[in-house]
């Protein structure tokens, strides 16, 4: 699994989102047939009504309930999250361009007043039902409001915390007056959790009844079943107000791992697949397979990196992790991977590439391999090499212990050609690797490890990274370990930074404190980025429709458009 950012929240999941590099090596996003028979691309065949489409899935997610600590899976989000909750803002790009327009559920965009404080007003449309036939209101908003910031094992705070009261009065009007500005506001009560129904769930334990799915909606979908460690199966909302599937249902079919996707889509199992970019999924790719096509891309929501344990030895040391940096080849490391996608730079920021705008993406740029920078660094910390070729301080080797997911070959990889690259340099590199929910659902939020190998994925334009970086995010056992810090990252001087991203509404002093930010992580090398993980979907020719992944709701949230051609 990936950890999915929330604004800033990351998800349990070790896998990509967004828009990606074209197979023939251009950086540019990528929609082609490899059919050697149709003339025609997806998106100029009629769309019929009626059929089944059967859609390959890497992961099964733990829960449904999107606010607990178990609904980080980035695959739950996509499968039934952002087809069943409502929100109040979508994410939508215009030539390459994300920005957030109002969704449906609004009558249009909403009130802000900045004095004497922040005060966002939402209209909700007349239309906008549950699918049992209650009207979405203004409680609503505020039961989600509610539950986020007192509700217990809650994901992510993040914007929540800062409002002061959700006022509502009028059932269609919801006023939320925040305590302290907070810039991202739109990502609120949108795609990170949704909205909830407060005439179903107040009053009632949300996370035993939505754990296992649910059967509620205010979008185009509704969750039929979820049969555990097999299929996820969707039919249409009848009570939706804006455009109806055209699908007569959607199964979701659970994969072991990326090979066993691809066979199931050669086969006809399965007619789309979202795969990790794995070497044995690029090879295919590359040779092409036909009656398909492929949407590829770099643009992505995604972000994968080394993330360093700040509070654990070795990397509580500032000049080991600038070491580390130094001894790491990454743009090898990237070439190897992705190379065969076009993908050959290493990400130098530590955020997604949909987010330059607030970034330095070459704040990390001055770290590449350098081993007599790296021998330097570590001779004037006290380390010296000892006999077997390994860094030795105080009698204790100079080492660590990187841990990820099972089943993933890339990782593995990864991991391989990491620990090979640091034993040349002097580091002795063990490789322990878990089940994605004991990693990102313990492990790490308990400190319990020195590097960690994941992605994030964005679910908002939020390009602030506090809830991953600020000192009040460290999770404790004072806190229930509910922070996001997991790299337990505390730089004298960053805090304000970040939290001035996340507060400031004056856009230019907002990118000014986020590339800031960039420049003082990377001075510390608070963690270190790897690359912009690529996002790669394949589909049938069989399948018809406006095909290709959204950078922050995902590959299916237009699913409602598709169909299929007997």
């Amino acid at each position: 699994m990936t950890p999915r950012r929330r604004g800033t929240k990351a998800l349990a999941l070790l896998f990509c989102v967004g828009l990606l590099a074209a197979a023939c090596g251009s950086d540019k996003k990528s929609t082609t047939s490899s059919s050697s028979s149709a003339s025609e691309t997806t998106t100029t065949v009629a769309v019929p009504t009626g059929g089944t489409l059967v859609i390959g899935a890497e992961q099964e997610p733990d829960c449904a309930d999107w606010m607990g600590s178990c609904g980080g899976s980035s695959w739950g989000y996509w499968m039934m999250q952002v087809g069943t909750m409502p929100r109040a803002f979508d994410a939508l790009a215009e030539n390459g361009v994300y920005n957030y327009v109002p969704s449906n559920l609004l009558t249009g965009e909403p009130t802000l007043e900045t004095t004497p404080k922040q005060k966002v007003t939402y209209t909700i449309s007349d239309k906008a039902v549950w699918n049992d036939g209650q009207p979405v209101t203004s409680e609503d908003f505020k039961y989600t409001w509610e539950q986020v910031t007192t509700g217990s094992d809650i994901y992510d705070t993040t914007g929540y915390k800062d409002i002061e009261s959700v006022d509502a009065t009028n059932p269609k009007v919801a006023v939320v007056t925040y305590k302290t500005v907070y810039a991202d506001w739109k990502a609120l009560f949108g795609s990170g959790y949704g909205i909830f129904p407060s005439h179903l769930l107040k009053g009632k334990d949300r996370d035993a009844l939505m754990k296992d799915g649910y059967t509620f909606s205010a979008g185009p979908w509704k969750i039929e079943k979820w049969v555990k460690g097999a299929t996820i199966t969707l039919v249409p909302n009848p009570s939706y107000w804006g455009d109806k599937p055209k699908l007569d249902k959607v199964i979701f079919k659970f994969q072991a791992d990326t090979a066993a996707e691809f066979q199931a889509f050669k086969a006809g199992e399965v007619s789309v697949i979202y795969p990790q970019p794995q070497l044995d999924a690029v090879d295919q790719i590359k040779a092409g397979i036909p009656g398909t096509n492929k949407d590829i891309s770099i643009e992505t929501g995604n972000f994968e990196s080394l993330w360093l344990n700040n509070g654990q030895a070795p990397f509580d040391d500032v000049n080991v992790r600038k070491a580390f940096a130094f001894s790491v080849d990454r743009s090898a490391l990237v070439k190897a991977l992705f190379g065969g996608l076009g993908v050959t730079k290493e990400l130098n920021v530590i955020n997604a590439p949909i987010m330059a705008k607030f970034t330095d993406q070459e704040a990390f740029a001055g770290y590449s391999k350098d081993l007599t920078k790296a021998d330097g660094l570590l001779t004037g910390a006290g380390w010296a090499k000892g006999a077997d070729g390994i860094w030795a301080k105080a009698g204790k080797k100079l080492g660590f212990t990187i841990k990820s997911t099972t089943g993933n070959k890339r990782r593995q990889l990864t991991e391989e050609v990491l620990q090979q690259q640091l034993k040349e340099s002097g580091w002795a590199v063990t490789i322990e690797n878990h089940k994605a929910g004991d990693l990102f659902g313990d492990i790490l939020p308990k400190g319990d490890f020195q590097v960690g190998l994941y992605a994030q994925v964005l679910t908002s334009l939020a390009p602030g990274v506090c809830s991953l970086f600020c000192s009040d995010g460290i999770p404790t056992a004072a806190n229930k370990f509910s922070g996001q810090n997991w790299t337990r990252t505390n730089v004298a001087g960053l805090d304000p930074l970040l939290k001035t991203v996340d507060s400031e509404l004056d856009e230019t002093k907002r990118i000014a404190a986020g590339k800031s930010a960039d420049k003082l992580m990377a001075e510390n090398v608070v963690s270190l980025p790897v690359d912009p993980l690529p996002n790669i979907m394949l589909w049938s020719n069989k399948v018809v429709g406006p095909l290709a992944p959204n950078g922050v709701l995902g590959p299916f949230w237009n699913l409602n458009q598709w169909g299929v051609t007997a």
